[in-house]
């Protein structure tokens, strides 16, 4: 938590990076519908909509997912892919850190957006709540870290390139161990607790309300006294 709030800026800026895109496509779905379809293909778009069609017998999982291990299997895949092209990024002067988050960003708004328009939010907005905080925040870190690391080749400062790598690589690794952390707790509340349909949208809804609100309360004052010591 402390390492997160000495390296505010680069949180601050990859947030935007991936929220913003998100939520502007989210709502220009719901006006222009075939806004979608700019990130989407028809093919992704059937797959989406058969995993969180109301109709389907495990809301969310993957055809290629047998069980929700497999489930687990598969999130951790994906989510450390994501989290790892953020963080490596970095290495091309922050520019491919920079694309992967915007890109994310527009591609989860899209899905989003979409299966919202569709009226899916009983579904989609039901199962991703739960894990939304944790992977997201995740996200968020492992761009913070490419971002960073981004830094030291753009602006060295009075530092060779690779000492300012080295130095900033440091603290890279720790905001990357901190996403770490998190992707893999989405990963369990992903395969083991999203999926579940006898719980309600509210409660579903609450829980991630509640999963926001520990996780940024925990990295914006957890050890707060040792940093002042």
């Amino acid at each position: 938590p402390a390492r997160v709030r000495r390296e505010w800026r680069f949180v601050l800026a990859a947030a935007l990076l991936l929220f913003v895109p998100l939520l502007g496509m989210l709502v220009a779905v719901q006006i222009w519908p075939d806004a979608a379809f700019l990130l989407l293909s028809a093919e992704t778009v059937g797959e989406i909509e058969q995993m969180y069609s109301p109709a389907a017998a495990h809301p969310g999982r993957p055809r290629a997912a047998t069980s929700e291990w497999a489930m687990w299997a598969f999130y951790i895949a994906n989510n450390v892919r994501i989290d790892f092209q953020a963080f490596a990024g970095g290495i091309a002067f922050g520019l491919g850190t920079i694309f992967y988050m915007l890109f994310n960003g527009l591609y989860i708004g899209a899905v989003a957006g979409h299966l919202t328009q569709i009226g899916f939010v009983e579904t989609f907005w039901g199962f991703v709540a739960g894990h939304s905080a944790s992977e997201l925040s995740g996200a968020t870190l492992a761009g913070a870290a490419g971002l960073k690391l981004g830094a030291a080749l753009v602006a060295p400062g009075r530092r060779s390139r690779l000492a300012a790598l080295q130095e900033n690589g440091k603290i890279a690794a720790e905001l990357l161990c901190g996403a770490a952390a998190l992707t893999f707790l989405a990963a369990f509340i992903e395969a083991f607790w999203s999926p579940r349909t006898d719980v309600s949208l509210v409660v579903k809804l609450a829980v991630g309300a509640a999963g926001w609100l520990l996780i940024w309360a925990y990295l914006l004052f957890a050890g707060r006294r040792s940093d002042a010591a």
